[in-house]
């Protein structure tokens, strides 16, 4: 005889449906296919029809995750704490840390009784040196503080410089802390993929955004072109109005130079890139969580240079994969990119490692069953 009893809730609180789509849906599919009804709670763009197709509820939010103002935040946060307490989830999974200060919150209005704060990286605010992001910094610590430790709620971190950051500043007890290493990769879709024939080809996949280093990584260009080094530079990613660390169009067209380093816009089959690049760069100047471009071109056996700072140095192991260079120094990224580029050896070998690397911490079906236990033991039942 088939149980009555109405099957667990489990709301997943994100800003942008498109990151949700890109990140999450793993997770959310196999919550789905364990029996749990799946809600989407986040501002719909361009992936609500798709994000439907798959049985999900959805419940679009007026919110971004920047410049919302007091009015339209307030805004937001009521809209959600109305979300809860309609809805009465048996769980919460609040992705990124816009939703996780907003959902915590409306967590402890709602009375909702279990909740999984993920933070994919503490950005830019706990690296920069503005009077502002001090400010930002101790008032997101307060609230961290205040409301994201409630009963029922665990803390998730996608590296454990966070999760030591979080446990060493009192803000989160270590026996709250889980780390789970970002949102995992489809490694049969990423597959490793053969050198490319001709000059060597270096790639950045990322928004383009000046935390992410697009600023150094044109400087490094110029660099590589006055040593002579042929090799060409592609920017693959898309503007970001809603974040205030975007680039303007104009800016980035200023600092690119044809043959040396070119922006190709916005991609959805990001395997194509690494079809035509012999080396993966990622500059990031600020905490990551585990950066997913890196884990797409590890899997496609790519070596990466990238930046010794949080979530990236989860993905590359220094000298083994790739190689890591100080932040804000472009001539260390230039020596590090011209020393692959000169070395196809090295780069085959690297590329190899990174593979490996990827198989063994970082597959889809390792970080869906992560996640799934958390939300067993959350629930008190095997998923």
């Amino acid at each position: 005889m088939r149980s009555t009893q109405p099957a667990d809730t489990i709301i997943f609180l994100c800003t942008e449906d498109w990151y949700f789509w890109s990140h999450r849906m793993p997770v959310a599919r196999a919550a789905r296919d364990a029996g749990l009804r799946v809600i989407v709670a986040t501002r719909v763009q361009s992936h609500g029809q798709r994000i439907l197709a798959e049985g999900f509820d959805l419940r679009p939010l007026a919110w971004r995750r920047k410049g919302d103002g007091l009015i339209g935040g307030l805004r937001a946060l009521y809209a959600i704490v109305r979300l809860y307490r309609e809805e009465r989830p048996d769980l919460v999974h609040h992705i990124a840390l816009k939703a996780v200060v907003f959902g915590s919150i409306a967590a402890w209005f709602a009375d909702v009784p279990r909740q999984i704060n993920a933070i994919a990286g503490l950005g830019f605010i706990f690296v920069a040196p503005s009077p502002r992001a001090w400010m930002l910094k101790t008032l997101l610590l307060f609230v961290l503080k205040l409301f994201v430790c409630q009963r029922g709620s665990r803390v998730l971190t996608q590296n454990p410089d966070d999760a030591e950051e979080l446990v060493r500043r009192g803000i989160v007890p270590r026996n709250r802390m889980s780390i789970i290493r970002g949102s995992g990769i489809d490694a049969a879709a990423f597959r490793p993929l053969p050198e490319p024939p001709g000059p060597v080809v270096i790639a950045m996949v990322s928004r383009m955004l000046r935390y992410k280093g697009v600023e150094i990584l044109a400087e490094a260009a110029r660099l590589l072109q006055q040593r002579n080094v042929g090799a060409r530079i592609l920017l693959v990613g898309p503007l970001d109005p809603d974040s205030p660390a975007s680039l303007l169009e104009s800016e980035i067209r200023r600092l690119m130079t044809p043959g040396v380093i070119e922006w190709l816009g916005p991609t959805e089959d990001v395997l194509s890139v690494w079809k035509t690049a012999h080396i993966a760069v990622f500059p990031s100047q600020y905490r990551e969580g585990v950066p997913l471009a890196l884990l797409e071109a590890a899997a496609c056996g790519r070596p990466i240079v990238s930046t010794n700072t949080p979530g990236c140095r989860e993905v590359v192991q220094d000298g083994v994969n790739g190689i890591l260079v100080p932040r804000s120094d472009s001539r260390a990224l230039a020596d590090a990119l011209e020393r692959l580029a000169l070395d196809k050896e090295l780069r085959v070998r690297m590329g190899r490692e990174g593979r490996l690397r990827v198989e063994r911490f970082f597959t889809k079906e390792l970080i869906v069953r992560q996640t799934l236990d958390l939300y067993g033991d959350a629930l008190g039942r095997k998923l």
